[in-house]
């Protein structure tokens, strides 16, 4: 018995099928397969959805020539009747009209050209800016690897004389390597002020002077009797174990005040009495919760990189997306036929120009897996300069970073998307550019009561949900009978939450959370 092929099988249906609807005796002789075969492989077709039916070559010319002379809630009614979306057959009516085409009306045209010119232009300048970025990328992260564990952190802090002119050669080496001189005494440690005032005195000669200076005693400052005074009653018997803190209330339920708890303090540290005691732990700050919390946007941006297939087997592009938790908006993306470090800084870095992160004062934490690509040491050293505080995902758990796949199924299953892959990179930023121009403005979104991620991120869903609320409270009244319960509920979304732990730690973060549902 001759065993045929799944595609030669749905070949030979698809000509039985509508639009074409060729005779079975036809077919039958022209591809040497049984009247009776033929007539059950239609049977088992007919009885399975429209969409898994394959579409001749001459079958989807019959679909454009059918539906040219229809109008558009026609040509609705049609797709909707043969299980094909009004996008595909605009995309036959497209191949058709470029298979038509004359060779003339295929070349580019001289408007077309000066558009490539200034395109390239335009790529060239961006590329110069890149490498630019990079390079004070690569100095900045050379220069954060050098040891400063010694040096003592904060403001007014005192600096040796050797240390002094180790920070300066190094800052100058980061400079000379392409980094901006701010930037570099950032990432030193030190103000630019302060670098500019080492260089304008003595004091990478010098050094601090600071401990040579002579100090007048203040006049309310404690002698040294009243200093005994403290120390011998902090070392009584009725007193030997308790600390300063418990010590000064108590002598002033007495009606006994001598210094205040910090001067007790300090007095017992300056000889050495301030050793901790106890089988209690010295108290350690408490780790911050691992829940992200977004109550507004660019707060917390998730991340992530797919694959996109193209025509040749075993290629694939590669599509990087930055999208607002809050919003659902993507705010950044790009296309490119490798996966690199150096894509994912890039769109981290246009993606905060973009969106304006330096003139925030509280910077967005940028959550993704632990692929990596994402956890370069070039990604962080973009991450560290722009001040995005990087998030990862548990180990071992493959939806932490649920969001940014579920956007991903979305793109995979939207019918423009290809499914025999992608001719080159340029067709694959094509798609990607209508992608993310129809999900943040056409699309209506069913996490955020149905309002583009665009109206989100502006801010305007909260007044278009509360015209649908007023839309439906008002319909309610015309037909009451007709509403056996509340309205749909369209109050605004609040805070969404990156995989929270704990329900006690969202009630912790959100106190005034307002949770009023808006239904009538």
């Amino acid at each position: 018995m001759a065993r045929y092929g799944e595609a030669f099988r749905n070949r030979a249906v698809a000509r039985l099928l509508p639009p074409e609807s060729a005779q079975v005796g036809v077919v039958s002789q022209e591809i040497g397969v049984s009247v009776q075969t033929l007539e059950r492989w239609r049977e088992d077709a007919q009885s399975r959805p429209a969409r898994g039916r394959a579409w001749t070559a001459r079958a989807r010319l019959e679909a454009v020539i059918t539906t040219a002379a229809m109008d558009e809630a026609g040509k609705s009614a049609w797709c909707r009747e043969h299980g094909v979306y009004p996008a595909e057959l605009d995309q036959w009516c497209a191949s058709a009209t470029a298979a038509l085409a004359e060779p003339e009306e295929a070349r580019a045209s001289p408007q077309a050209t000066r558009q490539d010119k200034k395109r390239i232009k335009e790529l060239e300048r961006e590329l110069l800016r890149k490498d630019r970025a990079l390079a004070e990328t690569a100095a900045l992260l050379v220069l954060s690897k050098k040891g400063r564990g010694d040096l003592q952190q904060g403001r007014g802090r005192m600096i040796g004389l050797e240390d002094r002119q180790a920070l300066a050669r190094d800052i100058h080496v980061a400079q000379a390597a392409g980094a901006r001189l701010k930037p570099a005494c950032e990432m030193a440690g030190i103000n630019l002020r302060t670098l500019q005032r080492w260089h304008a005195g003595e004091g990478l000669v010098g050094g601090d002077r600071r401990p040579q200076a002579v100090r007048p005693v203040p006049p309310h400052a404690l002698s040294e009797a009243e200093r005994a005074q403290v120390l011998a009653l902090a070392n009584a018997p009725r007193f030997a174990a308790v600390p300063p803190a418990r010590i000064v209330p108590m002598l002033a339920d007495e009606g006994v005040y001598l210094v205040s708890e910090s001067t007790f303090s300090r007095i017992l540290r300056a000889h050495g009495q301030s050793a901790h005691r106890g089988r209690a732990k010295t108290p350690k700050a408490v780790r911050p919760p691992t829940t992200h919390i977004a109550t507004a946007v660019r707060q917390v941006w998730c991340w992530d990189m797919t694959y996109l297939p193209a025509q040749v087997t075993g290629r694939w592009f590669h599509l990087y997306l930055i999208l607002d938790l809050y919003s659902r908006k993507i705010v950044g993306w790009e296309v490119h036929d490798s996966d690199h470090a150096d894509h994912a800084a890039h769109l981290v870095r246009r993606t905060a120009l973009a969106e304006g992160i330096a003139a925030l004062s509280a910077k967005p934490v940028l959550h993704g897996d632990n692929g990596s690509t994402l956890k370069a040491t070039t990604v962080l050293a973009m991450l560290n300069w722009l001040g995005v505080k990087p998030s990862y995902s548990r180990p071992r758990v493959s939806d932490d970073n649920a969001y940014a796949e579920s956007l991903f199924r979305t793109a995979k299953y939207r019918p423009e998307f290809p499914t025999r892959g992608f001719a080159d990179l340029d067709e694959a930023r094509a798609w990607a550019a209508g992608f993310v121009q129809w999900y943040n403005v056409d699309h209506r979104h069913s996490g955020i009561r149905y309002v583009s991620p665009a109206q989100r991120h502006a801010g305007e869903d909260q007044a278009i949900l509360a015209a649908r609320h007023a839309l439906y409270t008002e319909a309610r009244e015309l037909n009451p009978a007709r509403w056996s319960g509340n309205t749909r509920n369209w109050s605004p979304i609040g805070a969404v939450t990156l995989n929270p732990e704990r329900e006690s730690v969202i009630k912790t973060h959100l106190p005034d959370v307002n949770t009023q549902q808006l239904a009538a």
